[in-house]
Protein backbone atom coordinates (compact mmCIF):
# COMPACT_ATOMS: atom_id res chain seq x y z
CA UNK A 1 0.00 0.00 0.00
CA UNK A 2 1.70 3.15 -1.30
CA UNK A 3 1.07 6.84 -2.47
CA UNK A 4 1.23 6.82 -6.07
CA UNK A 5 0.90 10.59 -6.74
CA UNK A 6 0.40 13.81 -4.32
CA UNK A 7 -1.74 16.39 -5.91
CA UNK A 8 -2.58 19.95 -5.48
CA UNK A 9 -4.89 22.55 -7.44
CA UNK A 10 -4.34 26.41 -6.65
CA UNK A 11 -8.70 26.77 -7.58
CA UNK A 12 -11.86 24.46 -6.23
CA UNK A 13 -13.43 22.41 -9.12
CA UNK A 14 -10.11 22.29 -11.29
CA UNK A 15 -8.04 19.18 -11.75
CA UNK A 16 -4.67 18.79 -9.62
CA UNK A 17 -1.26 18.52 -10.61
CA UNK A 18 1.14 16.02 -9.35
CA UNK A 19 3.91 17.28 -7.26
CA UNK A 20 7.01 16.12 -6.03
CA UNK A 21 5.94 16.15 -2.39
CA UNK A 22 3.47 18.15 0.07
CA UNK A 23 3.19 19.95 2.82
CA UNK A 24 0.16 18.48 5.59
CA UNK A 25 -0.54 21.31 8.21
CA UNK A 26 -2.44 19.77 11.41
CA UNK A 27 -6.13 20.62 10.95
CA UNK A 28 -6.08 22.15 8.06
CA UNK A 29 -4.89 20.02 4.98
CA UNK A 30 -1.99 20.50 2.55
CA UNK A 31 -0.10 24.11 2.16
CA UNK A 32 -1.16 25.67 -1.21
CA UNK A 33 -4.26 23.48 -1.80
CA UNK A 34 -7.44 25.32 -2.58
CA UNK A 35 -9.27 22.76 -0.72
CA UNK A 36 -7.64 22.97 2.46
CA UNK A 37 -9.09 24.71 5.86
CA UNK A 38 -10.83 23.88 8.54
CA UNK A 39 -13.53 21.51 7.40
CA UNK A 40 -14.07 17.89 7.37
CA UNK A 41 -12.85 17.57 3.67
CA UNK A 42 -9.25 18.95 3.96
CA UNK A 43 -7.23 16.01 2.27
CA UNK A 44 -9.05 13.32 -0.47
CA UNK A 45 -7.75 10.28 -1.84
CA UNK A 46 -8.55 7.97 -4.50
CA UNK A 47 -7.22 4.85 -5.54
CA UNK A 48 -5.20 3.94 -8.76
CA UNK A 49 -7.56 0.90 -9.35
CA UNK A 50 -10.46 3.27 -9.58
CA UNK A 51 -8.61 5.47 -12.25
CA UNK A 52 -7.38 2.67 -14.14
CA UNK A 53 -11.68 1.45 -14.30
CA UNK A 54 -12.53 5.44 -16.14
CA UNK A 55 -9.32 4.58 -18.26
CA UNK A 56 -11.81 1.28 -19.19
CA UNK A 57 -14.83 3.68 -20.21
CA UNK A 58 -12.22 5.55 -23.06
CA UNK A 59 -11.33 8.10 -20.90
CA UNK A 60 -7.54 9.88 -20.70
CA UNK A 61 -7.17 10.28 -17.09
CA UNK A 62 -4.43 9.88 -14.43
CA UNK A 63 -3.78 11.40 -11.06
CA UNK A 64 -5.08 14.24 -9.61
CA UNK A 65 -7.62 14.92 -13.05
CA UNK A 66 -10.76 13.48 -10.43
CA UNK A 67 -9.27 16.31 -7.90
CA UNK A 68 -8.14 14.15 -5.30
CA UNK A 69 -5.10 15.16 -2.85
CA UNK A 70 -3.16 11.54 -2.57
CA UNK A 71 -3.69 8.82 -5.64
CA UNK A 72 -3.45 5.58 -3.48
CA UNK A 73 -2.25 1.83 -4.47
CA UNK A 74 -3.14 -1.53 -2.82
CA UNK A 75 -5.92 0.04 -0.54
CA UNK A 76 -9.76 -0.95 -0.94
CA UNK A 77 -10.83 3.14 0.56
CA UNK A 78 -14.18 2.39 0.54
CA UNK A 79 -13.83 -0.62 2.98
CA UNK A 80 -12.41 2.00 5.69
CA UNK A 81 -14.97 3.20 7.87
CA UNK A 82 -15.52 6.56 9.01
CA UNK A 83 -13.20 7.38 11.93
CA UNK A 84 -10.25 4.91 10.62
CA UNK A 85 -6.72 6.23 11.02
CA UNK A 86 -4.33 6.29 7.97
CA UNK A 87 -0.20 7.32 8.42
CA UNK A 88 1.61 8.38 5.75
CA UNK A 89 5.11 9.48 6.71
CA UNK A 90 4.38 11.36 9.92
CA UNK A 91 0.89 12.39 8.44
CA UNK A 92 -2.03 11.11 10.69
CA UNK A 93 -5.44 11.53 8.85
CA UNK A 94 -8.67 10.50 9.76
CA UNK A 95 -11.17 9.78 7.42
CA UNK A 96 -14.03 12.03 7.86
CA UNK A 97 -16.66 11.22 4.67
CA UNK A 98 -16.95 8.36 2.01
CA UNK A 99 -18.04 9.65 -1.02
CA UNK A 100 -19.47 12.65 -2.06
CA UNK A 101 -22.62 14.98 -3.55
CA UNK A 102 -21.59 16.16 -7.08
CA UNK A 103 -23.15 19.32 -7.34
CA UNK A 104 -21.40 21.11 -10.28
CA UNK A 105 -20.96 18.32 -12.66
CA UNK A 106 -17.13 18.21 -13.74
CA UNK A 107 -15.50 17.60 -16.89
CA UNK A 108 -15.78 13.97 -16.89
CA UNK A 109 -19.45 13.75 -15.76
CA UNK A 110 -20.13 15.82 -19.09
CA UNK A 111 -18.14 13.83 -21.23
CA UNK A 112 -19.24 10.08 -20.27
CA UNK A 113 -22.23 10.95 -17.65
CA UNK A 114 -20.40 9.10 -14.88
CA UNK A 115 -17.72 9.96 -12.49
CA UNK A 116 -16.00 7.84 -9.84
CA UNK A 117 -14.62 10.70 -7.34
CA UNK A 118 -18.27 10.48 -5.94
CA UNK A 119 -18.66 7.28 -5.40
CA UNK A 120 -15.06 6.33 -4.98
CA UNK A 121 -13.14 8.85 -3.25
CA UNK A 122 -13.02 9.24 0.45
CA UNK A 123 -12.35 12.32 2.94
CA UNK A 124 -9.76 12.76 5.76
CA UNK A 125 -9.33 15.73 8.10
CA UNK A 126 -5.31 15.75 9.66
CA UNK A 127 -4.76 14.64 13.03
CA UNK A 128 -0.90 15.10 12.56
CA UNK A 129 0.87 17.04 9.89
CA UNK A 130 4.27 16.52 7.97
CA UNK A 131 5.51 15.88 4.60
CA UNK A 132 4.19 13.19 1.71
CA UNK A 133 5.60 12.13 -0.91
CA UNK A 134 5.46 9.48 -3.80
CA UNK A 135 6.02 6.30 -2.90
CA UNK A 136 5.96 6.18 1.19
CA UNK A 137 4.42 3.75 1.95
CA UNK A 138 0.71 3.68 3.77
CA UNK A 139 -0.45 2.28 6.67
CA UNK A 140 -4.05 1.54 8.18
CA UNK A 141 -4.66 2.04 11.72
CA UNK A 142 -4.90 -1.43 13.21
CA UNK A 143 -2.44 0.27 16.47
CA UNK A 144 -2.21 3.53 17.99
CA UNK A 145 -0.08 5.87 16.30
Amino acid sequence: MKVISVNISKAKGTKKEPVEFAEVIENFGIKGDSHAGNWHRQVSLLAVESIEKARGWGLDVSSGDFAENITTEGINLLALPIGTKIKISDVVLEVTQIGKTCHDKCEIFKKVGKCIMPTEGIFTKVLKGGIIKKDDEILIEKQNF
